[in-house]
């Protein structure tokens, strides 16, 4: 067994962020419409999200920069009680396990986790294995399942060939998920990731939306991992054109955008599989406000969700489902875009430095700089709570 040199294991059960570390609103970033009351994908009752963050110095002079996230539509109940999904790749470099399962029944059984590109394997066989432990066998007399496990490559900081995630890091995700506030940067899935050649990883958020004159939400969780520097926006600031330093991969010479995103999508408005895939479509219009393109090298692949109707799943009897109509659709779509574009400001403002495999690094987005872009463009927003004293 290697003796660890210097360990620091980090176990994040979508905690609370420290008070200190502000948001992308926060910091004066102006988005369009009206966030849920935690500006998260746990905005919708039912979800809950947790998280396993593993960061290590090995003794072997390897760096462990890794995690998983774990996002359950119904809580415990997710084994038990599918819900309605669709899913779209923008862009396929990438994997997402499940999803010709998801194509033909048109529901989501079970959580949906993200991880890293070489932990796919494992996580999945770990989730199957707690559905195993968890109870008797379903009606068929079967312990099935298709996980869903989507992943983005974090090996310019992590040891991604060390197969660091092993099925307790699963167990413990799962078992430790809970509503509430997000972790979001480097934490979970995220924790070695990066995005427009910044320091990145998970984010989330949310938007309230009204249709029949019933009031919905929309929550989005992204892990970010995608994009170069160059066509970086943010607020519609070209951010990327004057904020020129420590670019990761474009410095070292690369060409062309890398890496992935994962985005999933839920909502508690009532709808059906094949309006579900036209949502999950949608986050391909947020990742454009950013400046992505969605290149040849990038797993850009997404997942909608609805936690409404309940009770269509039976055996043995006849379901019946309600839906918004497609008619009116439009605020879900734009919910969709705007949580999607905030989610993966949230997680590119939450992250810090970090130095990882190789000696390789990844700079945060200075907080005082973007602030100063904000200001020069016209586009600053003076939050409600001042917090951008506490910014780096």
């Amino acid at each position: 067994m290697r003796r660890l040199a210097c360990i620091a294991v980090l176990y994040s059960f979508c905690a609370l962020s420290s008070a200190a570390e502000p948001r992308a609103r926060d910091l004066g970033i102006p988005f369009e419409g009206t966030p849920g009351p935690l500006n998260a994908l746990t905005d919708i009752a039912e979800i809950t999200v947790g998280q396993v963050t593993l960061i290590e110095d090995l003794a072997d002079a390897h760096k462990v920069r890794t995690g998983v996230t774990a996002i359950l539509p119904r809580g415990k109940a997710s084994a038990d009680t599918p819900v309605f999904a669709g899913w779209f790749a923008l862009n396929g470099n990438g994997e997402m396990t499940g999803t010709a399962w998801i194509d033909e029944s048109g529901q989501l059984e079970g959580p949906v986790m993200l991880t890293n590109t070489h932990s796919v394997g494992v996580v999945r066989d770990a989730v199957i294995a707690q559905r195993v432990h968890a109870g008797a066998a379903d009606a068929s007399g079967y312990w099935w399942s298709l996980p869903v496990v989507a992943e983005t490559w974090d090996g310019h900081l992590n040891d991604i060939n060390g197969f660091h995630v092993t099925p307790a890091h699963v167990a413990r995700a799962l078992a430790d998920a809970r509503g509430g506030p997000v972790a979001e940067g480097n934490v979970g899935g995220g924790t070695g990731m990066i995005c427009h050649e910044f320091k990145c990883g998970i984010g989330t958020a949310s938007r309230r939306l009204l249709a029949h004159g019933t009031g919905y939400l929309v929550g989005v969780l992204v892990q970010a991992n995608y994009g170069v520097r160059d066509p970086l926006r943010i607020a519609g600031v070209p951010v990327g054109q004057y904020l020129r330093n420590d670019r990761v991969y474009t410095d070292a010479g690369l060409d062309g955008e890398t890496g992935s995103i994962i985005v999933v999508i839920a909502t508690d408005a009532p709808l059906l599989p094949h309006q579900l895939k036209r949502v999950a479509r949608r986050a391909s219009m947020g990742l454009a406000r950013m400046g992505s393109y969605a290149g040849n090298g990038s797993g850009d692949i997404f997942l909608a969700f609805s936690t409404a109707n309940e009770h269509p799943f039976q055996a043995g009897s006849l379901g019946q489902a309600s839906f918004v109509g497609n008619d009116d659709l439009d605020g879900v779509f734009e919910a969709t875009v705007q949580a999607t574009e905030e989610a993966i400001v949230n997680a590119m403002v939450a992250a810090r430095d970090m130095r990882g495999e190789g000696g390789r690094y990844a700079k945060a987005i200075s907080h005082k700089d973007l602030i100063r872009l904000l200001k020069r463009f016209g586009r600053y927003k003076r939050p409600h709570a001042v917090m951008q004293a506490s910014a780096p």
